[in-house]
């Protein structure tokens, strides 16, 4: 029973995604990892046996251990690739605001020249 509901729990949040993707709320480059995600949910949860199998393959004693540690690596990639962006975006903004000093700078300038003539 819990797998089934662990199944439909994948799919709903796959369509909450999509849902989100649509409205432009989630960009699709974030979108399609979480629907990557979810998708995996949904695949575990309506065949458990998957995890027993790979894990089994693995040498792995306890195959639970295999999707958390499997899940705990995902959520550190992920925040790896948010850090990223972040960064990226936060560079961008700094270039953004000295490109507008400058700007403002040049504009003074000019004030002060015409104020002059």
């Amino acid at each position: 029973m819990i797998s089934i509901i662990t199944g439909i729990i994948g799919l709903v949040v796959a369509t909450v995604i999509i849902l989100l993707m649509r409205q432009d709320r989630l960009h699709a480059q974030h979108g399609l990892g979480w629907i990557i995600v979810a998708i995996g949910f949904a695949l575990l949860g309506f065949s458990p046996g998957i995890i027993d199998t790979v894990a089994k393959e693995f040498g792995i004693g306890y195959p639970p251990v295999l999707g958390l540690t499997l899940g705990i690596a995902i959520l550190v990639i992920k925040v790896l690739f948010m850090d990223i962006e972040r960064s990226r975006i936060e560079i961008r903004n700094q270039r953004l605001v000295q490109r507008v000093a400058m700007l403002e700078a040049d504009l003074n300038k000019l004030k002060e020249d015409l104020a002059l003539q």
